[in-house]
């Protein structure tokens, strides 16, 4: 095995156990055992758990975050909603290991290492275009803030909520987030559709 290929192999070992334990449930006796390697070998690619930990964690906010922002490539509002919605859900039906990482507390200091600051990233792609869309509604454009995290909020807790019950479906899910963020409690639908199918 090439060294890049090793070090990708210690990286999905270390993902699944640290999806299933957490990162004080794992360790780097475990990971090593799991790839059939000496332990030596995952502190040469990476010094530490600390350190392969961190690997994943950037690994996983870069998928989502990639995921999210390439979702949101414009038209109407609610059609920008549903895609944010969608791309979410998929992202946690797709990666629930990945996502289940992401809403453990990291203990590592990261830039991108949280799910805090995976969500605040989004947020911000949210609120640069509820600002223009405010704007052009004559809404006080300083409130797209408020909005934007209020939204994500909803959506990322509904996902970590999803994560484990799995029902309904992922487009169901997304349909009453978006009736809900859409229409708001006073004017809910009944029986809500995502306008993208």
């Amino acid at each position: 095995m090439t060294g890049s290929e090793r070090r990708q192999q210690l990286l999905n070992v270390a993902r699944a156990l640290f999806a299933e334990k957490g990162f004080d449930g794992a360790s780097i006796e475990e990971i090593a055992h799991r790839a059939n390697v000496s332990k030596p070998v995952v502190y040469e690619h990476f010094g530490g758990k600390e350190g392969i930990y961190a690997v994943v964690v950037d690994r996983e906010t870069q998928l989502l975050l990639d995921r999210m922002v390439s979702t949101l490539h414009g038209g109407h509002p609610k059609a920008m909603l549903e895609q944010a919605a969608i791309a979410l859900l998929s992202y946690v039906e797709d990666s629930h290991d990945g996502f289940r990482i992401l809403v453990r507390d990291s203990p590592v200091a990261s830039s991108t290492g949280t799910f805090s600051t995976v969500l605040n990233d989004i947020a911000s792609q949210v609120e640069h275009i509820l600002g223009q869309q405010f704007t052009a509604r004559g809404y006080d454009e300083k409130l797209a803030a408020l909005y934007a995290q209020a939204l994500v909020g909803m959506v990322a807790l509904t996902g970590q909520w999803w994560l484990d019950a799995r029902k309904p479906k992922r487009d169901e899910v997304a349909a009453h987030l978006v009736n809900l963020a859409w229409n708001g409690l006073s004017n809910l639908e009944h029986k809500p559709k995502l306008t993208l199918k």
